[in-house]
């Protein structure tokens, strides 16, 4: 157990296929919405593809993604901190400039939610840009990877309080246990990232990245950032996405990627 505060399940892997469960149950999700978390100006793309694209500014989205499975609401990764929000000059954050619209919190009350409404807050990995409104679901139950946990809870300053309901995986896991959203382990990025693979009606499956890749350059590559915990692990996560798309028929939606990101559409238009 963690702090006497804090609520960890730990749910084992199952060695999950992500065809048979989804077989097994045939369900899909009502919707799938886009919301914009953020974006970042950065100076030079070759932090994310070494040795690619040298010195070459480039504008990285930063989506998370609010999925509503009958009366239940998961939410996949918070995004930056809404104290960026509204800031027309954007925050510097390093090397790089970071512009957020709106609050994450506006978003949800735009589609006329509250952060207690959100059953789970999945989400794919540690970083800022992924973890930063956590705090804003206190009633919500966070959803990772336990070694990422782990991780998190390890560092000097976690990027949210410990003292949230958490339930950690040890590998894959069926959320509503129908097939509709299933958590893939996804390692390489960091040491417990994770993936998620949605089914809708009309769209069809989908995967959601996380940080797996960044962009399609470096899918269609296989560029693996030096900024990455393991390449071999990243590049067989690559890989499983890739199995995982061929036996669904699915789509990859890069977290990460502006192009893709700007023609999708966003909250509140949604996904069915």
């Amino acid at each position: 157990m963690k702090p006497s505060a804090t609520t960890v399940a730990t749910i084992a892997a199952l060695g999950l296929s992500v065809r048979s469960t989804a077989a097994a149950g045939g369900r899909t999700v009502d919707r799938l919405y886009v919301l914009q978390c953020g974006e970042v100006h950065a100076p030079d793309q070759s932090r994310w593809s070494p040795g690619v694209n040298v010195g070459k500014p480039i504008v990285n989205s930063d989506n998370c993604y609010l999925i509503r499975h009958g009366e239940d609401w998961l939410l996949w990764d918070t995004g930056y901190n809404d104290d960026y929000a509204g800031k027309p000059d954007g925050t510097k954050n390093g090397d790089s400039v970071v512009f957020r619209k709106e609050s994450l919190a506006a978003e949800l009350a735009a589609l006329r939610l509250k952060p207690a409404d959100v059953r789970y807050v999945a989400i794919s990995h540690m970083h800022p840009d992924h973890t930063g409104n956590v705090d804003l679901f206190p009633t919500s139950t966070i959803v990772m990877q336990r070694v990422e946990y782990d991780a998190i809870m390890a560092l000097p300053k976690p990027p949210f309080k410990p003292d949230h309901s958490v339930l950690t995986l040890a590998g894959d896991w069926d959320v509503f246990g129908d097939g509709s959203v299933t958590i893939l382990s996804t390692p390489g990025h960091t040491v417990g990232h994770e993936s998620l693979f949605v089914r809708l009606k009309k769209t069809g499956a989908v995967v959601l990245s996380g940080d797996a890749v960044h962009f399609k350059d470096n899918w269609d590559n296989r560029r693996v950032p030096s900024i990455n915990f393991d390449k071999e692990m990243t590049l067989a996560s690559m890989q499983r996405l890739a199995d995982v798309m061929a036996q669904n028929h699915a789509q990859l939606w890069i977290n990460h990627d502006k192009a893709q990101s700007d023609a999708q559409r966003h909250s509140p238009e949604f996904y069915d």
